[in-house]
């Protein structure tokens, strides 16, 4: 939320804001309004689609900081979409700012972008720093007061509501937070801080009592919008009058609408005295008999203080305490939901996005840089999004049971589409799955841990699906979702078909099928098979696997320098993951003497990267492209996120960098060898060609994702893919990983043959 104008009036009258030396507290957070401040007030790209790796750096800065501090920080994500729909039209107006704000960017303009996964990479590294969070259902802000308020401690932000609630402990805007530049020395560290309190503000005007603040902020206006009439009743109070007339407050303190409805406001002594004054001064006791009823201002308002209101109890302080969290409050939304997803999406596990399709029917997609005059980015992930979809409508009785020898027995109650199949299923797990999420994000001490974890599935893909054809409802109109995205530089709505995967899931019970199946189901929606990720690292296989579907789906198709860059980028990300100085080096397959050659190998390319206020005009089209692999990406890991991650997420901090991305690819079409810049790395050199050789089988047109039959109408533009093809069934030649001391003019020729086999594909 955010109330219009307040924090300029609080930062007008300084003496409200009291320095304070900050340590030794538990400390809530407003996760959003923290990874929105940390990313851009980091001098990190937005240009080129993000520094995922920088970002990172600065949160776990951060957070090193308050841990040194003896700071406990309690971190609170926003969620979906209000149910009650107050909100959506700030939320589509929002949007529609981001689109010309990126397309600002597009053009070398001014303009400010989040990258698409940067909420991603946030809780990835929180998770890895083992730092307690929730992911609201919805805003956070009220159930972010109620925290702080129950455990009496500051709440940081950077939200304006914040000087509306009344949280005995304060609150630390986080332009003021300095943690940059901690004080002192253990165990009297203290980071320098300024803090606010109600108190202040209630003081300024004659001890005005803080129970009116809520009012104050609905009159003047906040992002739950404000009722139309407010505007006659300010004209009949005319506050600016009140402003001039002045009498309480000091200087300018009172310059501005909001001090004139502040003065108004402290001559009441309770909120409701000063509805009645509003009551009779809009006339809604003058023969109408609508007093107090909904169509009056002042029940309108009293609706709207409600989002202002402290409750005794914080279902939060349950959430963190381990307890079972009652159903009560905001997340009573939540409550008809399967019980297993409800508590997937309150761990952050599980994006917002898949939420709002289930709830709301309804999805906001994210605006990124690209080119505006060609589709939205997200277009070339339709087919995911599809798939999720439809998993999250089959809510029928499908059961899932394993049987004798590791076959898998799908069934459909009478009248369904679905008959039994077996299905082998080899399942080796080697620390399961359920931990798979710890340790995510920079190599730390547990990010070496995760690459041994996970589960390694061997199954036939081409029989999981044979005939399995679910239908929600036969008799009915298909299932939709509305997705708003860019068209041209405008906002608009699409309704998308949703579609179940080929190989049948029960949404209610779908925590319980076996993970053989559920990565079935994934690799299936990708249209990937196990056997081509046989050869890459357990935790790139998901990129990997996108990057193939990539391949197939986005427009215009992406040329081989752009592959050749994106594969670069992976390895400098895995080398310097790999040499990081947490890294278990003993997991990987490279003798402890080459380190040095790899490491001077992941400078090599670092020293290719696009520098901060480098005059370099956008290649507009790479952009395009690389937002489409983004976008894949970001809907692939809402999917692995929903079938409980049958292949645990990459680390996206070392995965993807746009200014080393543009860089790379610039290198490559200045006519420079993409395998130049290998030469001394063995592992460096065998992790490219088994990344490449991956791609090439998982982007194969013989095995087109499970949606692209029933897409409808999508699909223009795809008959230009079918005229690459000469040559076809050439042999396969020089696939695989160089070996041991081969140079660079090796490696050239081992990939041009990788890539004319890719063409006879």
């Amino acid at each position: 939320m955010g109330v219009q104008g307040l924090t300029t009036f609080v930062e007008g009258n300084t003496h409200l804001l009291k320095d304070v030396k900050f340590r030794d507290s538990n400390l809530v957070i407003d996760g959003s309004s923290l990874y929105y401040h940390l990313y851009f007030n980091s001098s990190l790209d937005q240009q080129h689609g993000g520094d995922y790796d920088g970002f990172a750096r600065r949160v776990m800065n951060l957070l090193s900081t308050l841990a040194s501090c003896n700071i406990r920080p309690y971190v609170v994500l926003d969620g979906g979409m209000d149910p009650s729909d107050k909100k959506f039209t700030t939320l589509r107006q929002r949007l529609q700012s981001k689109i010309k704000e990126a397309d600002n960017l597009s053009h070398g303009r001014n303009g400010s972008i989040l990258p698409i996964l940067t909420k991603n990479v946030f809780i990835q590294v929180l998770i890895q720093r083992r730092i307690p969070l929730v992911q609201c259902p919805a805003e956070a802000d009220r159930e972010i007061a109620c925290l702080a308020h129950h455990w009496k401690c500051p709440v940081l932000a950077n939200d304006s509501d914040f000087y509306i609630f009344d949280l005995p402990g304060g609150y630390l805007p986080l332009s003021s937070f300095q943690w940059t530049n901690p004080n002192g020395k253990a165990p009297d560290r203290y980071i320098s801080a300024r803090c606010y309190t109600t108190n202040g503000l209630c003081h300024l005007f004659g001890s005005m009592n803080r129970e009116l603040l809520p009012l104050c902020a609905v009159l003047n206006g906040n992002d739950y919008g404000t009722p139309k009439e407010v505007e006659t009743l300010l004209a009949v109070l005319n506050v600016n009058a009140l402003v001039r007339g002045g009498g309480k407050g000091k200087g300018s303190a009172t310059q501005s609408r909001i001090g004139g409805l502040l003065l108004w406001l402290s001559s009441f002594s309770t909120p409701a005295a000063a509805l009645v004054e509003v009551s009779g001064l809009m006339g809604e006791g003058s023969g109408r008999g609508n007093r107090g009823q909904g169509g009056g201002l002042s029940s309108k308002l009293r609706a709207g203080m409600q989002e202002y209101h402290i409750t005794p109890q914080s279902f939060l302080a349950h959430w963190f305490s381990g307890e079972k969290v009652p159903l009560g409050g905001q997340i009573s939304q939540l409550a008809k939901l399967p019980e297993w997803l409800t508590h997937t999406a309150l761990k952050g596990q599980l994006t917002a996005m898949a939420v709002d399709a289930l709830v709301m029917n309804r999805v906001l997609l994210i605006p990124q840089v690209e080119n505006s005059k060609l589709s939205s980015s997200h277009s070339s992930a339709v087919a995911i999004r599809q798939a999720i979809y439809g998993i999250l409508q089959q809510r029928g009785p499908v059961n899932v049971s394993q049987g004798k020898g590791g076959s898998i027995q799908i069934s459909k109650e009478p009248g369904g589409a679905v008959k039994a199949q077996d299905k082998k299923v080899q399942e080796n797990t080697s620390q399961g799955m359920r931990g798979g999420r710890r340790g995510r994000g920079r190599g730390g001490g547990n990010g070496s841990k995760d690459m041994a974890q996970g589960v390694n599935v061997g199954i036939n893909i081409e029989q999981a699906t044979g005939g399995a054809t679910m239908h929600a409802q036969s008799s009915t109109a298909p299932i939709c979702v509305d997705e708003y995205d860019r068209t041209d530089l405008n906002l608009k709505k699409n309704t998308v078909e949703a579609h179940p995967p080929g190989t049948p899931l029960c949404l209610d019970t779908l925590d319980q099928a076996p993970v053989g199946l559920r990565l079935c189901v994934l690799l299936e929606v990708l249209g990937a098979k196990q056997s081509a990720l046989a050869a890459v690292p357990l935790h790139l296989r998901l990129a990997v696997a996108v990057t193939g579907f990539w391949m197939r789906e986005a427009t215009p198709k992406p040329p081989q320098p752009v592959l050749q860059a994106l594969m670069l980028c992976m390895v400098h990300g895995e080398v310097s993951r790999n040499n990081h100085p947490s890294a278990a080096r003993h997991l990987n397959a490279v003798q402890q003497q080459n380190w040095a050659s790899e490491r001077d190998v992941c400078t090599g390319l670092d020293r290719q990267r696009v520098r901060t206020g480098e005059r370099r005009s956008l290649d507009i089209g790479a952009t395009h492209i690389f937002s489409q692999w983004q976008a894949c990406l970001w809907s692939a890991m809402c999917l692995n996120q929903l079938l409980l991650l049958p292949l645990p997420e990459p680390f996206l901090s070392w995965l993807y960098s746009g200014t080393l991305l543009h860089g790379l690819l610039g290198y490559i079409k200045g006519g420079k060898a993409a395998e130049s810049l290998l030469a001394g790395g063995t592992f460096s050199g065998q992790l490219y060609f088994s990344l490449l050789d991956a791609v090439r089988k998982c982007s194969s047109k013989a095995h087109p994702s499970s949606s692209e039959a029933g897409r409808g109408k999508r699909g223009g533009g795809r008959g230009k893919r079918a005229k690459r093809g000469g040559g076809r069934g050439a042999p396969g030649g020089g696939r695989g990983a160089p070996g041991r001391g081969q140079g660079t003019e090796d490696m050239i020729n081992r990939f041009s043959l990788l890539m004319e086999d890719d063409d006879s594909d």
